[in-house]
């Protein structure tokens, strides 16, 4: 007995298969906000004067005219620094001018009159987590201002399902925000250095997806 054809045919069955394709994540072209790489508009980082300092950066600090208590010093995982006379000083969530004043005024009890400059010699290895069709997958440590080529080296080869004009990366500029940014990127812009992609520079949290 011949099966009875579908009501459902055509440009109205496409328009259902996609409708239930929609409720279990982007299809049909669907694919959310995002801006392209060439179009947005990025903040300027923190400047030096507003920098807090975390685990892992390593400081200058100078003590004018006492050569010998100047030091590069690495912030420990408790937030620290050692230095002479001062022994464990706390430094993270300072800035760097706020600490040299708190160290400047505690060397007032071993010298006439210190003067103190402390500034960042280099920042921590910045976490930025790869996910989608990347060879691997998760959290890579990459050096400060890496850019999104060198992310997506770190993460090895694409999948055979990767769409390489879909990479999108994740920024959280505003904690407020519900969502983060979507930066659009495609792979033959990084490659070709075309447009602002080359030069695209990642910062710490951001998120790498390759669809």
């Amino acid at each position: 007995m011949p099966s009875r054809p579908s009501r459902f045919s055509g440009p109205v069955s496409r328009a259902l298969a996609c409708a239930g394709l929609l409720l279990l994540g982007p299809a049909c072209g669907g694919l959310g906000k995002y801006t392209w790489v060439n179009e947005y508009q990025e903040k300027p980082p923190a400047s030096d004067a507003a920098y807090q300092i975390v685990p892992g950066d390593v400081l200058n600090v100078r003590v004018w005219g006492q050569e010998a208590l100047t030091t590069r010093a690495k912030v420990r995982e408790d937030g620290r620094i050692s230095l002479t006379f001062l022994d464990d000083v706390e430094a993270v969530g300072h800035t760097p001018a706020l600490l040299a004043q708190q160290i400047q005024t505690r060397l007032k009890d071993f010298i006439n009159h210190p003067v103190v400059t402390v500034s960042l010699e280099e920042a921590r290895p910045m976490s930025v987590t790869m996910l989608g069709e990347v060879a691997n997958v998760g959290a890579h440590v990459l050096d400060p201002g890496a850019t999104l080529l060198q992310a997506l080296g770190a993460a090895g080869s694409f999948t055979d399902y990767a769409h390489r004009d879909r990479i999108f990366v994740l920024r959280r500029e505003d904690p407020q925000a519900e969502e983060p940014t979507r930066i659009r990127v495609k792979y033959e812009d990084l490659i070709r250095g075309e447009g602002r992609a080359a030069a695209f520079r990642l910062r710490p949290g951001d998120v790498v997806v390759v669809e």
